[in-house]
Parts: structure tokens; C-alpha cells; sequence
């Protein structure tokens, strides 16, 4: 498959380079130059595969000039060994809701799905590479634990994991730091994710030194992670056995709906994506009326989506301008400048696809408790935003996806039920482990400086 960047798609790029480099160099993000649509008869031919197999028919629509179709197969079925599910994923009743359970793998959140995947991908890259690479990500709490488990101890990978210092659960914050693999390194920045994340994007932007330190980056604007999440957009629909279908998605950076976004594209009967935020509510703002202006991060209970300047929104933005990179790049200057509004034609165009809404502190903890009172099911923060979503909107028969483990964050949980949820035995050591991490300023150079120290 072909690829070109969102702000300029005269140049094209192999599987092997978008997934490799993560962000193109003029700072857009990779999309596919055309996608495979299937069509009634081939849908219904993935419908008895069970995961590991609806996973190697979707992404290797995706990477076939990279990896074989059998190679890709064992490193799917290689990549989920380590959850607890056989089936990776699984679907529970929540009321009238349905759940969708992406909370079984090793770090207890849904960027296991992807980073396993991902880990296992750069290592096959690598064996076939004489080089060493060097991960830099920003993390709003998960996709840093996620990634770290994913590449820990894997030869000739570095993984520089950026978090924003007493911004994240301390269990999130654990489950990082308390990892003793040589190859891996905690930086809290005195900052919000947004900070964090653009000093990763300065950093890649900086062809100079990305390209002397081999820089590659797993955050969701990586491709690769947005193919793998796409799969349980899939199954689900298969396993509902419905003739189209509703998501309720938790949402931070936009990587999560933009798969499901990316999933109907594909021809998957999806009706709407509603598009759930915590009091960061820029995405509900942009999808309800069109304002895309970012205002301070507020730190809230559901920490991974205390997110204002959503990356991956640019995918979104690039396809409603019919692939026009020349107006996306325009697009994205003004959201720069901080004063993107939303075209009245392009807004309608969203709205064909996506719903939106918010939910506050105070109902995320009166969500979380009334679910424990009738249903016995507690809810983590994000998810519990999802089912405010959905009931909000009206939604009952709609699929949530229940993002994280509770017991990630037994602060809200306390708050909410007087209950903490305990971590799975495998997790329970990092509460009294010591924690291994360096402090530093808001300042892209002190992160450059620090990597260049280590590698």
C-alpha cells in the first residue's frame, strides 16, 4: 500500500516508512493514497474468524509490501500471549450498553491492543535491519506503560517514555517507573500532555537530530497503532451480529475513534461515533459546533484525556477536505495559531459520522457509582465519560469502549464508591517497588540533552 503525508501528498512512502518514522517531515501525519473498501459478500466472509484472524485479513490490507501474510500471523498470535483473554478483547452487558472490554492485556488499558504489536513489529523490523532505534513518546498515563512493556529488553530498541509530573494516577505512574530494564527511561516534565507531546513533535521535527539519534515514535499518530485498534471495530461488529452499528469512544487524541472512523471508510456498517470527553472538551466543541479552539488543560479524574490539541483530529480534517493536502497544511497553521473554525460544509460532513458530547467531574463519579449500584460493575473514569456519552445522547444501543482497568485508578474509584479496585496479581508488585524516573523543565532542549546522555 502507498502512503502520503496530510500536508503534502505528492511524495509517497512504503508501509516500512510511515511505520518507522511515525510523523512525516513537513509535520502531517501518514494516511493511505487509496483504501480497500470491502463490500457486503467479503465482510460476511471475516465474520467466523475469530480475532487473531479478522486481525492478519485487516492489517495486512495495510503492510503486505513490508511483512508476509504468514509472518504477520504468527507475530499477531506472538503479540497476544500475554493477555488474559484468549479472544484479546471482550464484550459485557452494561444495562441496556453494551461494553467493550480492551482492558486485558498486561498493562490494563486499551494501547496494549496496538503496542503489543507494535513491539513485536520493530523487533521483525530489526532482524532484518543492522540498526538501533530510539523510541521518544509522550504519555497522558497509558500509552507510555503500554509501550514500555511492549519494548522492554527488546535488543537494539531504547524507549524514552514523557510523561507530566503529577499529572497521571500514581498507579498509571507505577506501572512505568517501576520498570528496571536497561533500555528504558521515565522523563515527568513539569507540564501538561500537551507539552509533552509537542517536545516529542519538536523533536521529530528537528530533522537534524531525529535522524541522528534514529528516532521512532509510538504514539497514536503512528500508523501501525491506528490499523491494529481498527480490528476491534470489526470483531465487535461481527460478534453483535447487527446489520450497523454505534461506538461510544473515550476520547484524548483522537487515535481510538479515529479507528473506528477508519473501520467504516473500510465499508463496516457503523451508524455514529460519538465522541466522549471529560471537561478538555475541545473535540465536543469542534464536532457539536465547529470551535477547534483549545483553552488551558484542567486536571480532571479521567487523566488521559486531559487533552486539548487532539493529533490525530488532522486525519480527520485531511479526508473531509476530499485528500486536499494544500488545505489541510493551511488548516493546520490556523490550529497552530489557535483559530480554527470549522467550515459549516465540513462540519456537516462530520456530523454525518460523529456525535459528540462532555461529562464533568461530577458526573463521571456519579456515573461510576450508579453503575456499581444497579449493574455491580465499576467503571473506570474514561469509561465511565463513554457511558455518560452515550446516555446523554440518548444512545442505548450502543457499544462503550471500556478503555481501562479500574483499579488504574483507585483516586477516582475511592471518590466515587469508597471502593478500590484491586490490580491483578501480575501488577500487584509495582505498588512497592521503587520508582526509577527524571524530573525535568517544560524545554525541549533539556529532553534532547537527557536522550543524548543515555544513548
Amino acid at each position: 500500500m502507498i502512503y502520503v503525508s496530510t500536508r503534502d501528498n505528492s511524495k509517497e512512502f512504503s508501509f516500512e516508512e510511515v511505520f518507522i518514522k511515525g510523523l512525516a517531515d513537513d509535520g502531517g501525519l501518514y494516511v493511505p493514497k487509496s483504501l480497500k473498501k470491502y463490500n457486503s459478500q467479503e465482510l460476511s466472509k471475516l465474520k467466523n474468524l475469530n480475532y487473531n484472524e479478522i486481525s492478519t485479513e485487516i492489517i495486512n490490507q495495510f503492510s503486505s509490501d513490508f511483512i508476509s501474510k504468514k509472518e504477520l500471523s504468527y507475530l499477531i498470535k506472538k503479540s497476544y500471549l500475554k493477555f488474559r483473554e484468549n479472544e484479546v478483547v471482550k464484550i459485557s452487558n452494561i444495562g441496556e450498553l453494551k461494553l467493550l472490554e480492551l482492558f486485558h492485556g498486561p498493562t490494563l488499558a486499551f494501547k496494549d491492543v496496538a503496542m503489543q504489536f507494535i513491539g513485536n513489529l520493530y523487533e521483525y523490523y530489526l532482524s532484518k535491519n543492522d540498526k538501533k532505534i530510539n523510541i521518544v513518546v509522550a504519555t497522558s498515563g497509558d500509552t507510555g506503560a503500554a509501550a514500555i512493556n511492549a519494548i522492554q529488553g527488546k535488543s537494539n530498541l531504547n524507549i524514552f517514555v514523557l510523561h507530566p509530573n503529577n499529572r497521571i494516577s500514581s498507579v498509571q505512574r507505577k506501572i512505568m517507573t517501576t520498570v528496571e530494564e536497561k533500555n528504558v527511561f521515565n522523563i515527568a516534565v513539569e507540564g501538561n500532555f500537551d507539552d509533552c507531546q509537542n517536545i516529542v513533535k519538536s523533536m521529530f521535527s528537528d530533522l537534524e537530530f531525529s535522524r541522528s539519534i534514529n528516532m521512532s515514535g509510538v504514539n497514536s499518530i503512528n500508523w501501525a497503532r491506528i490499523i491494529a485498534q481498527t480490528v476491534y471495530y470489526f470483531y465487535t461488529y461481527f460478534k453483535l451480529n447487527k446489520k450497523s452499528i454505534s461506538f461510544s469512544v473515550p476520547t484524548g487524541n483522537f487515535g481510538d475513534v479515529f479507528a473506528g472512523y477508519l473501520a467504516k471508510k473500510m465499508g463496516l456498517p457503523i451508524d455514529k461515533l460519538i465522541v466522549a470527553t471529560n471537561e478538555n472538551d475541545i473535540l465536543h466543541r469542534a464536532i457539536s459546533n465547529g470551535d477547534y479552539i483549545s483553552k488551558k488543560v484542567k486536571e480532571t479524574l479521567s487523566p488521559s484525556m486531559d487533552i486539548q490539541l487532539a493529533s490525530n483530529f488532522e486525519r480527520l480534517i485531511y479526508y473531509i477536505n476530499n485528500s486536499n493536502s494544500e488545505k489541510t497544511a493551511e488548516i493546520m497553521k490556523k490550529v497552530k495559531q489557535n483559530s480554527y473554525q470549522i467550515e459549516k460544509n465540513n462540519l456537516d460532513i462530520i456530523q454525518k459520522d460523529f456525535l459528540s458530547e462532555s461529562c464533568n467531574e461530577q458526573e463521571t463519579l456519579e456515573i461510576i457509582k450508579k453503575n456499581y449500584e444497579i449493574n455491580n460493575i465499576v467503571l473506570d473514569p474514561h469509561t465511565a465519560v463513554g457511558v455518560g456519552a452515550a446516555n446523554k445522547l440518548s444512545f442505548n444501543d450502543c457499544v462503550v469502549l471500556s478503555t481501562a482497568h479500574p483499579s488504574k485508578f483507585p483516586e477516582s474509584t475511592n471518590s466515587a464508591i469508597n471502593k478500590r479496585e484491586k490490580l491483578p496479581n501480575e501488577l500487584q508488585h509495582v505498588l512497592d517497588k521503587n520508582e526509577n524516573f527524571q524530573i525535568l523543565k517544560n524545554n525541549t532542549d533539556d529532553v534532547k540533552n537527557f536522550i543524548k546522555s543515555k544513548i
